[in-house]
Order: C-alpha cells, then sequence, then structure tokens
C-alpha cells in the first residue's frame, strides 16, 4: 500500500469514525528509504489518541520530519510524550506505511523515547542501510549508550486506528483496531514471564534489556 493511500486511510478512520477490520491484509514489503511527512494536524491527532482523553491536553507530542528526526509540537506539563512511530529498527527494514502512535509516561521517555528518536534521525540522514542500522542501535545498548528503564512503566497505544507488524518476527503489517496498554518490564525475559512462541496468544515479546506485555 502506498503511503498516501495509507494516511488518507488514517485521516478518514479518525475524522470521520471509519471502522477498521481487525487483521486485515497483510502486506509483505514496502522499503522505501525516507518515510513521507504526515499532514502535522493529523499527526498530532494521531499521536494524542494513543492516550486517554484525560492526559491528551497536557501531554508532549512530537511530530516527524523525515529528513531530520522528531521535533517538539505541542509542549506538555504531564510528562507523557505522545509521537507516532514510523520505522521498527527491530526487523531490519524501511517501511514508508508503519503508522504506530504511542504515549509513554516518565520513565519510558526518559529510556525507550530516546531510541525511537535516534532511529528515526539515523534513517533520514540516509546513511545507513537497515541492517547497518539495527546494528548500530544494538551496539549502543551494549556500550551502555542506551540504559534499561529502571522501573516498570507503561506506554498508551489505545489509537483506534494502527498500521503495524502483525507480530515479533513478523515483516508483514496491517491495520488494526487494536487499543490496548503496552506494559515494560526492565531486565525481565519473556521466559521469566511465562511468555510463549505466539505473539497473538501471549503478546509478551522482548528487545534489549527489555520486556514488553
Amino acid at each position: 500500500m502506498k503511503a498516501k493511500s495509507a494516511i488518507a486511510f488514517l485521516f478518514l478512520s479518525l475524522i470521520m469514525g471509519l471502522p477498521v477490520r481487525r487483521g486485515g491484509q497483510a502486506v509483505t514489503s514496502s522499503s522505501e528509504n525516507v518515510p513521507e511527512a504526515m499532514p502535522k494536524d493529523l499527526e498530532v491527532r494521531l499521536a494524542l489518541s494513543a492516550l486517554p482523553p484525560y492526559l491528551r491536553s497536557e501531554a508532549t507530542v512530537y511530530v516527524l520530519d523525515p529528513a531530520k528526526g522528531y521535533a517538539a509540537q505541542q509542549k506538555g506539563t504531564n510528562d507523557f510524550t505522545c509521537f507516532v512511530e514510523r520505522t521498527d529498527w527491530v526487523r531490519a527494514d524501511f517501511r514508508n506505511d508503519l503508522f504506530i502512535p504511542e504515549c509513554f509516561d516518565a520513565e519510558g521517555t526518559r529510556t525507550i523515547v530516546p531510541v525511537s528518536f535516534d532511529v528515526a534521525r539515523l534513517r533520514g540522514e540516509g546513511k545507513l542501510t537497515p541492517e547497518q542500522l539495527k546494528e548500530e542501535i544494538s551496539r549502543r545498548f551494549k556500550d551502555g549508550t542506551y540504559r534499561s528503564p529502571a522501573r516498570p512503566g507503561i506506554s498508551y497505544m489505545l489509537s483506534p486506528v494502527q498500521r503495524l507488524y502483525g507480530g515479533p518476527s513478523s515483516k508483514a503489517v496491517r491495520f488494526v483496531n487494536m487499543p490496548h496498554y503496552m506494559f515494560y518490564a526492565p531486565n525481565l525475559t519473556s521466559k521469566e514471564l511465562g511468555g510463549g512462541q505466539s505473539w497473538a496468544s501471549t503478546l509478551i515479546w522482548s528487545t534489549p534489556g527489555l520486556t514488553r506485555i
């Protein structure tokens, strides 16, 4: 699916309240070096839709300049940071059709958000392949540039529409209507939490130093 079509679908879903069927047809490959910019008003609205309504007016919101990275569009006071993630470095794949609105609490803002922002900036510079970007982010986790959160916390993903991967190891993406909460648990493994192999059945998976539930 082309990025403009995906943006148009998001716009219609949010503005007109169109239903999104859970688990649409998967698309397996749409690599682009730099994601296409979203209209700022739509991006802010989509980002904030990840939060419960009572938290939105005082949240900080970042929007993406594809060539430079994220910049603050709305300064908040409640320690929640919202943005629409457009690149998932773990897959080593540059897509132009990911739209993942999420909002992190204060600890996630301090430790997890900078990783996503560095990924966006490095991709925008255009000097690294997807594989090289994954290697660079992994190196930074190993050398202590990035640190795990000091405590458990929450990432809100309550948006009525998202376009994201179908699971931890999947490279297929789809539109979903799946508002949910993500809890992160530093320095715990999926095994320690009883996670299995199926994303759909366990909703537990790990990135370096971090397990998400």
